[in-house]
C-alpha cells in the first residue's frame, strides 16, 4: 500500500464525518408563505430563484423592515404575509441550498479520491467488503 493510499483513506474518513454532520443538520424547507412574492410590480417565485437572487431579495426585504422600524411601524405585510415571514423563508431556503451544495461538493471530492486509490488498495477494499457481508 502506498503512502498516498493512507492519506486518501484518511481524507475519505473526514468526508464521511462531514457527510454525517450534514445529515444531522439537514432541514426541510417548510415555508410560512406561499413562496410567490409580489413586490414592486414583479412576481418572484422563491422556489425558482438562484441563491444570489435570494440574497439580494433578503437584503431588500431587510432594508424595508429596518426602514419600517425607523418609522415606528409594526411588521407590515407584502403579498399577504409579514415581511419577517418572507425573510425567514428566504433564510431557510438558503440554508437548505447551502447544505445541498456542501453535500454535492463532498461527493465530488470522494469520487476524485476513489479514482486516486491504487488498484491494489481498491481490490483489498472490495475483498474486505465482501468478507464483511459473509460474516
Amino acid at each position: 500500500m502506498s503512502k498516498n493510499d493512507d492519506r486518501i483513506l484518511e481524507l475519505k474518513k473526514q468526508i464521511e464525518a462531514k457527510k454525517k454532520s450534514i445529515s444531522e443538520r439537514k432541514v426541510r424547507f417548510i415555508p410560512e408563505t406561499n413562496c410567490v412574492l409580489n413586490m414592486d410590480g414583479m412576481t418572484i417565485n422563491l422556489n425558482v430563484c438562484s441563491d444570489d437572487a435570494l440574497l439580494l431579495l433578503l437584503i431588500r426585504l431587510n432594508s424595508y423592515l429596518m426602514s419600517a422600524k425607523d418609522l415606528n411601524m409594526a411588521d407590515f405585510e407584502i403579498s399577504g404575509y409579514s415581511v419577517t415571514a418572507w425573510i425567514k423563508d428566504i433564510k431557510s431556503k438558503l440554508e437548505v441550498s447551502g447544505l445541498k451544495k456542501e453535500e454535492s461538493d463532498l461527493k465530488k471530492m470522494e469520487s476524485k479520491l476513489d479514482k486516486l486509490l491504487s488498484d491494489d488498495k481498491k481490490t483489498e477494499l472490495e475483498i474486505d467488503e465482501i468478507a464483511a457481508l459473509l460474516k
